[in-house]
């Protein structure tokens, strides 16, 4: 008998975003668990004038490093659905991996994407000199030492080395967390868009303000 693939919209998730303050992500979770998704979100340009090295809140040493996908195996396991099939679909993409390590546990992962991709149907292209971040994850024993900040930092000296030196990401308008963590490291939205979709079969995308 074939299983069918869980829902990235489980109520586990609902409840866990909601739990931490996130109630407006939560109740598009919900809405999404019916066929009806709702999603706006920032074009963000980071470090749009530069940053200074964020402070770590421990006195943990941690190492940069590239990350294979077999280093990432026993993070597959132990996450949850959702980034898990993230972490499957960034390597399938040819996206590059970087986190920190911690005796050579990994305590955060995120990844690069160094080509034209899409967002909900929407095409971004990206020259040679431009990166997209995403997929930013610190494992839950490491929360709370302000590690997202410092290896975006890392990540961006990595990519300066590469002569890689726009660097853009998507924040979702409901996610305030990521919203502040990267607002630390001098980033400013470009657009906010938004994105509708109906029982994964209709879809619109809109532009609802540009920033100078």
């Amino acid at each position: 008998m074939t299983q069918k693939n869980k829902s990235p919209y489980n109520f586990k998730v609902i409840s866990e975003v909601i739990k931490n303050g996130l109630f407006l992500q939560g109740v598009r979770h919900a809405l999404a668990k019916i066929g009806i998704d709702i999603m706006p979100y920032y074009w963000v340009k980071e470090e749009v004038i530069p940053t200074e090295t964020p402070k770590l809140r421990t006195d943990q040493s941690f190492t940069f490093k590239v990350l294979e996908k077999h280093d990432l195996s026993e993070v597959i396991i132990a996450t949850d659905s959702i980034n898990e099939r993230k972490i499957h679909q960034s390597f399938a993409d040819g996206q590059e991996c970087v986190g920190l390590t911690y005796n050579d546990e990994i305590a955060a992962y995120m990844f690069i994407e160094l080509n034209d991709f899409e967002i909900k149907n929407r095409k971004f292209k990206l020259n040679t000199d431009e990166a997209y971040l995403l997929n930013m994850y610190t494992l839950p024993n490491f929360r709370g030492k302000n590690l997202a900040p410092f290896l975006r930092y890392a990540c961006y000296r990595h990519l300066e080395k590469r002569q890689v030196v726009h660097k853009f990401s998507v924040s979702n308008y409901f996610n305030k967390s990521a919203i502040r963590f990267k607002e630390k490291l001098n980033s400013k939205p470009q657009k906010l868009y938004l994105n509708i979709e109906l029982f994964k079969s209709v879809q619109w995308n809109f532009v609802l303000k540009s920033y100078s």
